[in-house]
């Protein structure tokens, strides 16, 4: 019986013990199987979350590197822009920033301006205000596309919106309404396309200092993306509780400029640090602030590092802080022994002895047929650091000789009249510039007069008050590019708001002085060539000794005019509008002398007509010996035109068949075919 016991119950255990071993290997493998879906899910979850997390440094480096990338534009007449464009340009790879510049007229905002709104790029343009509030050429299409796309009501205008964008401006704050016309409408319609400011337009002013205005408007700008938000971050997104909020939030930018607002006020009136962030509506005030303390009350200097650069590409020596000299292309001509300019045919002078310089390198006007390229500066008034006339004189001198020094030993320049021209007897105070607007200009033309040199000083006729106050010259030149207000106002742009009052009052002034007196007139077709009646009033009102015209000059291609070869009258028709002037004239003109090669042609008043016989040629030596007695007395003893002149040689005279050329010198004929202009 026991062990029949012994026996069922071993059973019961042996089946108990399988259960549980049954048991335990499914709880095993289900526990297995558990774990292994765990570490797939968890495996599964942390790829998903690092390519997540890949894909979002990838966004971010994207919206980073296209944030990091600046397209600037330049639209320019005479090349200032771009200067300013290329500048900023290096001055964005230096900080970090892939940056590309381009002219303007190459940019087609109707295919890539709303592209570049879309990735996120900076835009910055630099572009100048042209004649009568235009854009400059090139320009036209872009300004055009602006203006009509802010006012159709066809486009979106939200298609600008992700754009952000700045403008610099170029202008002349004595146009008045016109100045940087064209950066504020290109600023303002940007605006209105929903462009993103990124600080506000830059106006600069060429009356005040180019460079100043930039430097303001550009330091103005890093600060600003310095402080730029991420894309990322709303606004307010920590509903102001800075707690929360990160250094991106807008409610930062708020707390810097509350704290800036509640500042003391000597504390505002310290300069703006590095960190600092300048309201755009305000930053008007810190370029003035800016141009202020970098000027520290006193005058600047005149000869800019971009007048320098632009100048001494010319050719130009420049001499002090205003001015210089440059070589004339009939001084290297006459020392070769191929002739003068037509002021050795007109006025005897000797064109190897010549000295070319200015006093002042600023003007009044911005002519448009100006050789000059205008990278001159220009005002109305004299606002500038001022060299001693000694000074001028020494550096003018020295210059002037060095550039001859480079002809020695040059195959064909003579040795006899090289040694003459390193003395020079003569002062074409001409060049880029108004010298008259220099102040010390009577004692600069004293000094020339004790060197022994005869002066032939051109000024643009706005400034009669200089003229009157004007020590004698042996020649005083005024240019009389148009004779009514309309065409004057076209062709020299002027800044003066009364420049024809100016104008006629100058002329005026010319008619009181004692000494040779000249009338300047450039003929341009199609602009002042039928304004006969006019000129010959004016003639009338001025009195001048002289009338010199000559056809405009065309030195190819310029960025400043828009003149063309159609606009160069031929010889022959110069001759014929001088021979219609004549015949509206009172009696008292004909024509004296011509220079066929300068295409320019003299008329004399017939008190230069002695016994049938021209003197329109001037005795040096007697002018001086003249010029001394009136110094010497104080002013009192007066001389007239007619006291020093000499007698015109017969092949000078007009209609003689050297046509103006000195039959002692060699006719030089290029192999290329002939410069019709003259110049």
């Amino acid at each position: 019986m026991f062990e029949e016991l012994l026996t069922s119950n071993w059973a019961i255990f042996t089946a108990v013990l399988g259960a549980a071993c049954l048991i335990w290997v499914l709880y095993g493998k289900r526990k297995t199987k558990q774990t292994e879906t765990d570490k797939y899910n968890a495996f599964k979850s942390n790829y998903i979350d690092n390519l997540a997390s890949k894909e979002r440094k990838l966004d971010e480096k994207i919206r980073k590197e296209s944030k990091r990338k600046i397209k600037v534009l330049y639209g320019t007449q005479t090349g200032k822009s771009k200067h300013f464009a290329d500048m900023f340009g290096k001055d964005a790879v230096y900080k970090g920033y892939t940056c590309e510049v381009m002219n303007i007229k190459e940019y087609d905002p109707d295919e890539q301006l709303a592209f570049e709104s879309e990735s996120m790029n900076y835009l910055v343009i630099f572009i100048s205000t042209y004649t009568e509030g235009a854009p400059p050429e090139g320009a036209e299409w872009f300004v055009k596309w602006l203006e009509e796309s802010a006012l159709d009501f066809r486009v979106q205008k939200s298609i600008l919106r992700k754009l952000q964008y700045a403008v610099f401006g170029l202008g002349n704050s004595l146009y008045g309404n016109n100045f940087n016309a064209v950066a504020k409408k290109v600023d303002s319609c940007l605006h209105k396309l929903s462009g993103q400011r990124i600080l506000a337009v830059g106006l600069g002013d060429d009356n005040g200092g180019l460079e100043k205005d930039y430097f303001a408007w550009k330091r103005e700008f890093w600060k600003k993306l310095k402080h730029e938000h991420s894309v990322d971050l709303p606004k307010d997104a920590c509903n102001n509780d800075k707690s929360k909020c990160g250094s991106q939030c807008s409610c930062q930018e708020k707390d810097i400029a509350n704290s800036e607002d509640s500042g003391s006020e000597d504390e505002s009136k310290e300069e703006t640090s590095e960190n600092d962030i300048v309201d755009v509506e305000d930053l008007g005030n810190v370029m003035g602030k800016s141009k202020k303390d970098l000027s520290k009350n006193e005058p600047t200097e005149m000869i800019t590092p971009l007048v320098k650069t632009s100048l001494e590409k010319q050719g130009y020596k420049l001499i002090g802080s205003h001015s210089g000299v440059k070589l004339c292309r009939w001084t290297k001509s006459m020392m070769r022994g191929r002739g003068g300019c037509y002021k050795h045919t007109f006025y005897g002078i000797e064109s190897h002895r010549c000295m070319e310089t200015t006093p002042s390198l600023a003007c009044a006007n911005k002519c448009v047929f100006c050789w000059r390229h205008h990278t001159n500066p220009v005002g109305t008034e004299w606002r500038w650091k001022m060299d001693d006339a000694e000074f001028v004189l020494k550096g003018a001198l020295q210059n002037h000789k060095g550039l001859i020094k480079q002809f020695k030993g040059v195959p064909g320049v003579q040795s006899e009249r090289f040694s003459e021209a390193m003395t020079p007897k003569h002062c074409a105070l001409s060049l880029v510039g108004e010298p008259i607007m220099y102040p010390k200009i009577s004692k600069f033309i004293d000094l020339l007069h004790d060197e022994g040199i005869s002066t032939f000083l051109v000024t643009n006729a706005q400034f009669p008050d200089a003229i009157r106050e004007l020590s004698p010259v042996t020649q005083l030149y005024v240019s009389v590019d148009a004779s009514t207000k309309e065409s004057l106002k076209k062709i020299d742009r002027p800044l003066f708001r009364d420049f024809w009052e100016r104008f006629l009052d100058s002329l005026d002034a010319l008619s009181e002085k004692c000494q040779r007196t000249v009338y300047r007139l450039t003929l341009v077709k199609a602009l002042n060539t039928d304004e006969l009646d006019s000129y010959a009033k004016l003639v009338s009102r001025g009195k001048p000794d002289f009338i010199e015209v000559k056809g405009v000059t065309y030195c190819g291609e310029s960025k400043a005019s828009n003149l063309t070869m159609e606009n160069v009258p031929w010889h022959t028709e110069v001759v014929n509008f001088v021979q219609e002037l004549v015949d509206r004239l009172d009696g008292n003109y004909e024509i004296a002398s011509e220079h066929e090669h300068s295409n320019c042609v003299l008329v004399a008043h017939k008190k230069f007509l002695v016994e049938g016989k021209w003197w329109t040629w001037i005795d040096y030596p007697k002018f001086h010996s003249l010029i001394k007695l009136h110094r010497e007395s104080g002013g009192n003893q007066k001389f007239s035109a007619e006291d020093y002149m000499a007698p015109t040689p017969e092949w000078a005279v007009f209609g003689a068949e050297e046509r103006g050329f000195d039959p002692k010198e060699v006719r030089h004929f290029r192999k290329r075919q002939k410069d019709i202009s003259g110049c």
